[in-house]
């Protein structure tokens, strides 16, 4: 489970998937550069300090934020009202990258859960 897996699931993507999801996770790195890039359930997945805390994947007809968590979302209520969500995922269009503020939120959120004390 590595970076080069996830390199290789975003190489297998049509664009404009492609290209969403290269930005998304490049604004994930930026918010947790050391987070370990991995495949989890077969899905793109961010781990830090043994917890995943972000995940993302490719969809027919739309692209999925993955926090790793049925509480993040909830959360954020109002943040992702605009969005259509899961109970596990946010999905937003092929075309669209989510907003770097709205991804740093979702990541708060989760690390304030996964590491709290």
């Amino acid at each position: 489970m590595s970076k080069e897996e996830v390199d290789a699931y975003l190489a297998a993507l049509d664009e404009p998937k492609q290209s969403t999801l290269r930005e998304l996770r490049r604004t994930i790195v930026g918010i947790i550069p050391d987070a370990e890039q991995c495949i989890s359930y077969r899905l793109p997945a961010f781990r830090l300090r043994g917890k995943v805390i972000a995940g993302f994947a490719a969809f027919k007809s739309h692209l999925s934020y993955l926090p790793h968590s049925g509480s993040v979302l909830p959360e954020l209520h109002d943040e992702v009202a605009e969005y259509e969500t899961t109970q596990g995922s946010l999905h937003f269009p092929v075309d669209s990258p989510l907003p770097q503020a709205l991804v740093k939120k979702l990541i708060d959120v989760r690390m304030s859960q996964a590491f709290r004390d």
